[in-house]
């Protein structure tokens, strides 16, 4: 089979349709994964990824681009702290609801949770939080973390919320954990959470198609309440925001209209 049939099984077996991500690079990133396991063709991968749940899994985390840090772009968490939040929290007569959509190994709800902390206590935070992918969810759960990742953290929160492990590692502190619903979840194909306050979305849609990317805007609009915020990242600004139901207020944040 070709790269086009390639597709058909894959999505049988991973509920992950390729046609929506960018072809030249996706193609390419499997190429290299399959050339790596020295398999000859991709009906001999397909048939090798069936029988081994360790290739299949190793598929699925490789398909998923999973990079991710705490307060990854300081500048714009400061606009969600000064701006958003309280705006948000101004016009809401409850806890906020906030997803934290294709959030990889939890470096970003894990984020809105400690920034949320600054405002209110933590029995009064709850975040959605989903991937596509099991094992960065399983990741998350753990909540143990690389000086790396941390590295962009305001040292505050870093003191408060994470104990150190052994001699570069830092484990995130069950109050924190105990804020956050990870949840399994696919962008194009399942259901969307609805009456949202917030949804962040990170450094995830670059990979995807412009018509793919049109339909999930689309779909974070409708999930959005009046007047709630579309977060995205520092490479993903919409350009056509105003035919999607957005207005514009600051760089990277989308207000529904």
């Amino acid at each position: 089979m070709d790269y086009e049939q390639f597709k058909s099984p894959v999505y049988k077996l991973t509920k992950i349709d390729l046609s929506s991500y960018k072809e030249k690079q996706m193609k390419r990133r499997i190429d290299s994964l399959i050339a790596r396991h020295k398999y000859e063709s991709y009906d001999d991968y397909v048939d090798a990824i069936k029988k081994d749940s360790n290739l299949f899994e190793e598929f699925v985390n490789y398909l998923t681009i999973n990079v991710s840090e705490f307060w990854r772009n300081p500048e714009q968490w400061d606009v969600l702290e000064k701006k958003i939040l309280p705006e948000l929290m101004k016009a809401s007569s409850g806890p906020l609801r906030i997803w934290s959509a294709a959030c990889s190994t939890g470096d970003e709800p894990y984020s809105l949770v400690m920034l949320l902390s600054r405002f209110m206590p933590l029995n009064r935070i709850r975040i959605i939080a989903t991937d596509i992918d099991k094992q960065v969810l399983e990741k998350a759960r753990v909540g143990l973390y690389s000086a790396k990742s941390l590295a962009g953290l305001p040292e505050d929160l870093k003191n408060k919320y994470f104990s150190k492990v052994g001699l570069s590692n830092y484990q995130i502190k069950d109050e924190i954990k105990k804020c956050v619903e990870f949840r399994e979840h696919n962008l194009l194909n399942d259901a969307y959470p609805d009456k949202l306050d917030l949804i962040v979305c990170r450094n995830v849609l670059i990979y995807f198609t412009e018509e793919a990317k049109e339909e999930i805007y689309k779909k974070f609009n409708k999930a959005l309440r009046s007047d709630g915020y579309l977060f995205v990242g520092s490479t993903e600004q919409i350009m056509n925001y105003r035919d999607l139901n957005y207005t514009s207020s600051h760089s990277f944040f989308y207000k529904k209209n």
